[in-house]
């Protein structure tokens, strides 16, 4: 495991506002314009990048390689970068490109710093809000419009008073989303398509559960990183890690994330 001084840890959170002050400035410059198109990246399905996925990436490994040299770079539209540091940066321009596409404010930006561990910081941040979540090295903190205030997740209730997200409906396979829907069928309220935003919000304290399949390291890092300084618990379906992405249950508590673990296996 990669230790980190606190002078380290101060260079590290300064370099993610950084990076999240770049991409916001790239994203915006595109977000709701005319003429914005998107190129799919596979042929069966429409799974969109645009300009702005690009030239946000590009921008946050700029300066990567002027401030963080050593360390290596993980990225959804640019692959991996190896380093010498022993820490990576985990980052996704925009998660929630159809979102993005579509003009809704649920999109975000995705930083997360990890070791061999998995994650030890993360920041989501919507630029178009102006709020910014991060987690990890004594940090656990939400920034906008209204001013500071610390991050903690919802305390435990029964599982038929939670709030459940997902992105998609049908969540992954036939047999995935019958687990899910295992969930959906004793949760209060299910709703769907925040990508990003919704694991924030656990992170806030406004939801309880994010349950999806089929997930990058990109996508779900800098959420564990946040969600878990916060209070909250996020592994795979099995209560496994899930920095490497696949089937991911994100929880406010460990109560509920036993409870909706349970439906999930049946």
């Amino acid at each position: 495991m990669t230790s980190v001084t606190e002078i380290e840890r101060a260079a590290i959170v300064a370099t993610a506002h950084a990076l999240a002050d770049a991409a916001r400035e790239a994203t915006l410059g595109h977000f709701r314009s005319d003429g914005l198109l998107a190129d799919s990246k596979e042929d069966g399905r429409f799974d969109p990048v645009t300009e702005a996925d690009r030239a946000a990436e590009a921008r946050m490994r700029e300066i990567l390689a002027e401030r963080r040299p050593d360390d290596g770079i993980l990225g959804e539209e640019f692959g991996a970068v190896s380093g010498r540091s022993g820490l990576t940066w985990v980052i996704d321009p925009i998660d929630g490109t159809r979102g993005y596409l579509s003009g809704t404010p649920t999109w975000g930006v995705l930083i997360a710093v990890s070791n061999a561990d998995g994650p030890v910081y993360g920041l989501i941040d919507q630029p178009y809000i102006g709020e910014r979540f991060e987690g990890g090295l004594g940090r656990s903190e939400l920034s906008g419009p209204q001013g500071r205030r610390a991050l903690r997740t919802r305390p435990a209730r029964p599982l038929g008073e939670a709030t459940l997200f997902t992105t998609f409906p049908e969540v992954g396979s036939e047999s995935e989303g019958r687990a899910f829907r295992r969930v959906a069928d004793r949760v209060r309220l299910t709703r769907y398509g925040m990508d990003c935003y919704a694991y924030a919000l656990i992170a806030a304290g406004q939801v309880d559960l994010v349950i999806e399949a089929g997930l990058k390291p990109y996508d779900i890092q800098a959420p564990i990183a946040v969600i878990e300084a916060a209070g909250g618990r996020v592994t795979d379906w099995h209560g496994k890690p899930v920095h490497q992405g696949g089937r991911v249950l994100a929880a406010a508590n460990p109560e509920v994330h036993e409870a909706a673990m349970a439906l999930l296996n049946g």
